[in-house]
């Protein structure tokens, strides 16, 4: 069997943002090493026209919030065209083999408000299987 659940790995990295015109938040920070890749998912759960959602990555060698810096091109924004048209979508943004070890991404809100859902990290490890975290209270797998 070779589906998604022996080829990544599912950690929960953030608790939902509410609606704000200014949010600058981050998730927890993801060690990388011995993994070849990390995506992370928030959803936007509210929008108002004109407020723009945006999701950066940032990079460190160390597991610190300090000395945290932007990773080209790891970004992903959407700006409200009329309110909620971006709610019940997803802003989504991948890493393929880091620089550095230490990975978190920042969620942003400017100009108007917006809401962000909780934050999903997937990871694809460079051995498999891969191995749930301790934020998977537990997984199923169904084959037809």
């Amino acid at each position: 069997m070779h589906g998604l659940l022996n080829n990544a790995e599912v950690r929960w990295v953030k608790a939902a943002v509410a609606a704000a015109n200014n949010t600058d938040s981050n998730s927890a920070i993801i060690d990388t090493q011995g993994y070849e890749s990390v995506m992370f998912v928030v959803p936007v759960t509210a929008s108002v026209a004109t407020g723009v959602a945006k999701i950066q990555l940032e990079e460190n060698d160390a597991n610190a919030d300090a000395g945290m810096t932007a990773v080209d091109a790891a970004v992903a924004s959407a700006v409200s065209g009329a309110t909620n048209d971006l709610a019940s979508k997803v802003l989504v943004v991948e890493y393929f083999k880091p620089r550095k070890r230490y990975v978190q991404a920042v969620i942003t809100s400017t100009v108007a408000n917006i809401a962000f859902g909780e934050m999903i990290a997937i990871l694809v490890p460079l051995q498999r299987p891969a191995q749930q975290g301790s934020t998977v209270l537990a997984k199923g797998f169904g084959q037809g």
